[in-house]
């Protein structure tokens, strides 16, 4: 419960029917001497017990004093790093949190974690960061949940921000989630649009609904920080500013902060005979029209010609025919590259949210009522057995 929100079972109405403890989706109820038990560690306030309570005897106030949010400021960007290298998202966050910063007159603040990336935090200042915050172990060095939850939701308790920004990545997914819920905040997942409400101060945060039919906006106006993911390539990188001066804060936390409950035994990197996908600006995708992973070979083929990348659909990636690593749309990534070709991918709706972003799409199916033909540049009605090699053919004669 937050904001001064309150629940409580009203003693004298309550028989000890059970129907609250039948309903609560989170096993927040229990029975004692006939009366119902609310553990408030496992309540959401969701109202279905309120609702299914025929006595009247659970009573949820969620007008209560709002909680102080005065000490909280500054727009934070959790700067992602893999081996080392600060990933292409954090650059993305950092020209969408300058701006955000902007608005709200505070500074826009850079958090990383890892070990000896101090040449990173200046990298990190150059893309419009006011301040670094780094925190340096060796423990550090490789994502792992447990440390980085501790040491993440430890400085945001410490240092109060008030928006706080994570790329939709895997370690992000991970990650900020558990954060959210250890210090009781809003979290909105895959946002494709981030704005101020000036008058209070409320982060707009629209993300796809529904299947990506609507779009809706989200508030947390009763808690801090307002946290948000974003994912990859929906947002324009910040540019590098040559000079540019800014802070870094080298963080000390306690050892006990880095201690995790699971070991990494090795790291196994996926060999990529093209491009990485998320960073592509060709990316040529396959769907259930191949027929089997044999015949992705063709697409790998043109993906090499081309310079460019591959992408898989859902279906795809849940028959075993690509790694989920390849995966394009609403579950796997979102792409957004100044050429799309999709050959044998019909164009359901969560695959358009992926990639419709995409400066041109050339889109190859046999079948003319395909959805994906609706938001295609360029559709190919044809067999994309015959027509990708003969592209790929074409191809090589005039790149060669």
């Amino acid at each position: 419960m937050t904001g001064g929100e309150k629940i409580a079972v009203i003693l004298d109405k309550c028989v000890g029917c059970t129907l609250c403890v039948k309903v609560c989706p989170f096993g927040a109820i229990t029975m004692k001497d006939k009366k119902a038990v609310i553990d408030l560690t496992k309540c959401t306030l969701c109202g279905a017990c309120a609702e299914a309570c025929k006595f009247k005897a659970i009573n949820i106030d969620k007008t209560g004093s709002k909680s102080d949010l005065s000490g909280y400021k500054d727009v934070w960007v959790f700067c992602e790093q893999k081996q080392g290298k600060v990933q292409t998202i954090s650059y993305e966050l950092l020209g969408k949190g300058r701006e955000l910063a902007d608005k709200l007159g505070v500074r826009l603040c850079g958090l990383l974690l890892g070990d000896k990336m101090d040449t990173a935090c200046q990298d990190i200042i150059s893309r419009g960061a006011d301040r670094v915050y780094y925190v340096e172990s060796p423990k550090l060095k490789i994502y792992q949940d447990d440390p980085y939850t501790n040491v993440l939701t430890e400085m945001v308790k410490k240092h109060k921000p008030e928006v706080l920004l994570c790329g939709a990545t895997t370690i992000g997914r991970s990650l900020i989630s558990r954060v959210a819920v250890n210090i009781r905040t809003g979290l909105t997942a895959d946002c494709t649009g981030l704005d101020i409400d000036m008058g209070e101060r409320l982060l707009l945060q629209t993300r796809p609904a529904f299947g990506g039919n609507i779009m809706a906006t989200i508030i947390s106006p009763n808690t801090r920080p307002q946290m948000a993911t974003v994912r990859h390539k929906v947002m324009k990188e910040a540019e590098p500013q040559a000079g540019r001066k800014g802070d870094v804060v080298k963080e000390t936390l306690p050892e006990d902060m880095y201690h995790s409950r699971s070991k990494i035994l090795d790291i196994v990197e996926e060999i990529e005979e093209t491009v990485n996908l998320a960073e592509a600006d060709i990316i040529v995708s396959g769907g259930r029209g191949l027929g089997s992973p044999e015949n992705f070979e063709i697409i790998k083929e043109l993906a090499l010609v081309l310079g460019g990348a591959v992408g898989a659909s859902r279906m795809a990636v849940d028959s075993g025919w690509m790694p989920y690593s390849h995966q394009v749309g609403q579950t796997g990534k979102t792409v957004c590259p100044k050429l799309y070709i999709a050959c044998g991918i019909s164009g359901q709706i969560q695959h358009l949210i992926g990639m419709k972003s995409s400066d041109v799409i050339i889109a190859i199916n046999k079948d003319p009522e395909a959805p994906i033909f609706g938001v295609a540049t360029y559709g190919i009605v044809d067999d994309l057995f015959k027509v990708v090699p003969m592209l790929t053919q074409e191809l090589k004669k005039r790149l060669k």
